[in-house]
């Protein structure tokens, strides 16, 4: 029962991170000057627009009742770089757009779990029993993990278009041969388990952001 009750707090919010994270790549494509994620409807932070049925629901849901780290993905935003008004600026910025929300709701989660833990009798001591402080430590694990998860330069993370524009021509053409191969690297990476070297800055940055020292506890 509370890997079920795990589950039912925890999708609700990944269905917010991750709609947050499209939106935001979305919303900043349209900015620079690309309309193709808002001609079809993506620009919107209804889940329905963005959700995929493994990355939104089946992964997450495995993960959490596995125990593995809570990560996955929604339906990637189209975008059209060449309507962008400067193609290198803009593809970066579109890329980082979406981690950029993320962290924003890592933060605001966290903001959340300070006022809770002051408004509940018992405080901290109610951490495994409270819904909401739960549901706050849900949101900002869930979203850095997020956030870690998709700066990987591994096509086609978000990670890898930073990457490939920080190197040299040369060698970002030769980069760019494995991206037909990158759904098929993420899939090895989790079946074997190799992701969870991201666990322990998930843990790090997480307990500081729920238990700052700069906060009276």
């Amino acid at each position: 029962m509370d890997q079920l009750s795990q589950l039912l707090l925890a999708m609700p919010v990944l269905l917010l991170s991750l709609s947050a994270h499209e939106f935001a790549h979305a919303w900043v494509a349209l900015k620079q000057g690309d309309d193709t994620a808002y001609m079809l409807g993506r620009v919107t932070m209804n889940p329905a627009a963005h959700v995929d049925p493994i990355g939104t629901l089946l992964f997450p849901a495995i993960a959490i009742l596995t125990g593995a780290p809570l990560l996955g993905w929604a339906r990637p935003v189209p975008t059209n770089p060449r309507k962008y008004r400067r193609y290198k600026r803009g593809d970066i910025l579109v890329s980082i757009a979406g981690v950029c929300a993320n962290a924003i709701l890592a933060v605001l989660f966290a903001i959340a779990f300070w006022i809770a833990v002051r408004m509940v009798p018992q405080g901290l001591a109610a951490l495994e029993t409270n819904a909401v402080l739960r549901l706050c430590i849900i949101g900002v694990f869930a979203n850095i993990g997020l956030i870690l998860f998709n700066l990987l330069p591994i096509p086609p993370l978000d990670g890898s278009h930073v990457f490939y524009h920080l190197l040299p021509p040369r060698a970002g053409a030769q980069y760019r041969q494995i991206y037909p191969y990158g759904f098929m690297i993420l899939w090895l990476l989790v079946l074997t388990n190799a992701l969870n070297f991201l666990s322990p800055a998930i843990g790090s940055i997480g307990r500081f952001l729920l238990l700052p020292p700069f906060l009276p506890w």
